[in-house]
């Protein structure tokens, strides 16, 4: 499928399929929802502990674990980190991202590099506490029982993949969680709240990030949160 890199709103590249039109990101700054929806609603609920699992769905260009990892750098946290992805970025794809240079973050220019260039199917220590599990396969071969904390769910579109937004795959995330878990969506379809509470998790609402007015996230087994 033919890809093109595109610039958005906040300077930060993304990919777009015109076959799809779709993009990989936000196109009103893929920087910018990032750090709204799976940091700032995801990752900063766990400030209290010293080691987080996180299972992102849809690794892509690898932008939602690049940032996360200077997150744990800021934060002195341990990362266990396990990507998702189907249909892995080819080299000459990654080399046009501008990520490194738009989050200033050129001291660890080789930490991307080595996060794209880790062999799959194999955990890595792509420094001294981040470790990264990137996985080729489909959402639905997904397995894991009580495993992660945070499940960054970051895949196309409802639109343009129905499938990947149903109750099937949504039980298989909520089994996937320790207790307590949580799960962040830039999504807020309606039909995508329904299928998360269908299979056990409180949802709620959100403020989006740039160009989207909210958001879900859904928790297990969480007290004292009301299902909308």
């Amino acid at each position: 499928m033919k890809k093109e890199i595109i610039k958005t709103a906040d300077g930060s590249s993304s990919i777009y399929l015109p076959e799809l039109d779709e993009s990989y990101h936000s196109k009103h700054g893929a920087i910018q929802e990032a750090y709204h929806v799976f940091i700032k609603h995801g990752l900063d609920l766990f400030n209290d502990e010293f080691e987080i699992d996180i299972l992102e769905i849809g690794f892509g260009t690898g932008l939602n674990c690049f940032i996360t990892f200077l997150e744990s750098k800021n934060r002195s946290l341990q990362i266990n980190y396990n990507g998702v992805e189907a249909y892995p970025l080819q080299a000459e794809e990654i080399s046009q991202l501008n990520y490194v240079e738009q989050l200033k973050a050129k001291e660890f220019i080789e930490v991307f590099d080595k996060i794209h260039a880790v062999t799959w199917e194999k955990t890595q220590r792509v420094d001294t506490n981040f470790n990264l599990l990137k996985r080729k396969q489909f959402f639905k071969e997904i397995d894991d029982v009580n495993k992660f904390n945070l499940i960054y769910f970051d895949a196309f579109g409802a639109k343009v993949q129905p499938e990947l937004w149903t109750e099937e795959i949504f039980k298989t995330m909520y089994d996937s969680l320790k207790k307590n878990g949580v799960l962040v969506t830039y999504s807020a379809k309606g039909s995508v709240r329904r299928a998360m509470q269908s299979v056990g998790f409180l949802v709620e609402k959100l403020p989006g990030p740039p160009g989207k007015r909210e958001m879900l996230r859904g928790k297990k087994q969480f007290e004292n949160l009301t299902i909308i």
